[in-house]
């Protein structure tokens, strides 16, 4: 109320100051009285006017965009003006601070791997994020505005979106046919519907592969339990010779020694599946590993097969003793099993022009149909059950391999024609593989080579 009273006072002052000189010219003109009334007319209007002036810039300022600074006049006006600049850069201040404050917040939402789409009252979309966009084959900025219920062409979700019921999320297939969906609707704001997606496309492969696996697992258990069964029951119910009896327990012993074995695999793959990375800097002897892995072949064999190896005296392999062990071991028996008494078995080490190097595993057995290759390591997955069973594997040992040489950087790859053999590739990259000082002696041959025609009888 300051500025008030001061004002108040200013014009008072002002109007006495007229009245008085309009007085003093009055009676020197003879008219008093006139010159007193017109003294402070004159002075109040020229106050006036001055307001009027001020009150104007003060106007025309805020007509316009009101970039740059409001009129600074002295007195009401100059404060009035001063009060209404600070406050609309104090409004223009807060609007900047919540727009950057959405911006990062949507930046926040963009970055997320779910899709966030806004819907209103009659399913338009608001605004979308680019994993909304791409989970329901939408371009942000073109369908903007356009009914959701038009442009996501998907029974379930349409259902579901003018269902009314959002209490649980609904699973369907993008409209592209690429990947599994799960929506999530939620009401938001006055009418309007938060629609939340998420691709759970590995997560739905990963609980079929667990499925598969457990019922693969309960399969392959349960027939070596049933035989055992069937004997225990024999034997305890029905007199047998000694012949019978040893026969009976000999099976009974195979499949015992089956079970064990897929329990093994099994022990092994989960093994693989939950330890750290092999460390890249434990480095194997590569001849050596590769003289173990023919030591346990050449027992398979047991003199059927000519089995050799060639390469890896200059080299060092970075990684675990025990895995790699394990991937040659099940290749070499993979290759005695399969191929006929006579054939060859080769396990070879070379570099890689492009870098890296390679363990390959070649035999002339019996080979495998093209259509077969993609899915062979895949657990359990057997191109001739019956066969599989009667050699021994579990359906395990490619997997194992495929885990193996993934853990160590590098990949699988085969290729077999039917009658002419096989070839399994591990590659490996080159931070995995180093040269070293070649010792004394090269090659590795273990049993000796039957004749077979096609594979000549040397040593690497």
């Amino acid at each position: 109320m300051n500025w008030m009273l001061s004002r108040t006072l200013k014009s008072v002052f002002v109007v006495a100051l007229g009245m008085g000189l309009g007085a003093l010219l009055g009676a020197l003109a003879g008219w008093p009285r006139l010159g007193l009334v017109a003294g402070g007319l004159v002075l109040s209007g020229a106050v006036v006017m001055r307001d009027l002036v001020r009150g104007n810039r003060l106007m025309t300022w805020l007509r316009g965009p009101q970039d740059g600074r409001a009129p600074r006049d002295a007195g009401l006006w100059g404060e009035l003006a001063y009060g209404i600049e600070r406050a609309l850069r104090q409004r223009e201040r807060r609007i900047e601070q919540e727009r950057d404050r959405l911006r990062q917040f949507l930046a926040a939402i963009e970055a997320s791997p779910n899709g966030v789409m806004l819907l209103d009252g009659t399913d338009r979309i608001e605004w979308c994020n680019g994993a909304a966009a791409q989970h329901f084959g939408l371009e942000p900025e073109r369908d903007r505005l356009q009914r959701a219920t038009n442009l996501i062409r998907s029974p379930a979700f349409v259902a579901h979106l003018q269902g009314g019921s959002y209490d649980d999320p609904v699973v369907f297939t993008d409209p592209l046919g690429r990947a599994t969906l799960s929506v999530l609707v939620r009401p938001y704001g006055d009418g309007w519907r938060l629609v939340l997606s998420t691709d759970v496309t590995e997560r739905e492969r990963a609980d079929a592969m667990r499925r598969n696996f457990v019922a693969n697992v309960s399969h392959e258990i349960r027939t070596p339990l049933t035989v055992l069964a069937g004997f225990v029951e024999t034997l305890a119910q029905l007199p047998l010779s000694e012949v019978e009896r040893q026969r009976v327990l000999a099976l009974m012993q195979q499949q015992a020694s089956r079970m064990q074995t897929l329990v093994a695999d099994l022990l092994t793959l989960a093994q693989l599946e939950g330890s750290p990375l092999p460390q890249p800097d434990r480095w194997l002897a590569v001849d050596d590993l590769m003289r173990r892995a023919l030591a346990d072949a050449t027992a398979l064999s047991a003199g059927r097969h000519a089995l050799r190896s060639s390469g890896g005296e200059d080299a060092e392999v970075a990684g675990s003793d025990p895995e790699l062990l394990s991937a040659l071991t099940n290749l070499l028996n993979n290759a005695v099993r399969y191929t006929p008494p006579g054939g060859h078995v080769e396990l070879r080490f070379a570099w890689r022009d492009e870098g890296g190097a390679v363990f390959e595993v070649v035999d002339d057995g019996i080979g495998i149909a093209r259509e077969h290759l993609p899915r062979l390591t895949e657990r359990f997955y057997r191109v001739d059950g019956s066969r599989s069973r009667d050699t021994g594997g579990t359906g395990l040992g490619l997997a194992i391999v495929k885990h193996v040489v993934q853990r160590h950087g590098g990949e699988i790859v085969i290729s077999s024609e039917p009658g002419k053999g096989s070839t399994f590739r591990l590659a490996l990259p080159s931070l995995r593989v180093r040269r070293r000082a070649a010792p004394a002696g090269a090659g590795i041959e273990a049993a000796p080579a039957p004749q077979a025609a096609g594979w000549p009888q040397t040593t690497a």
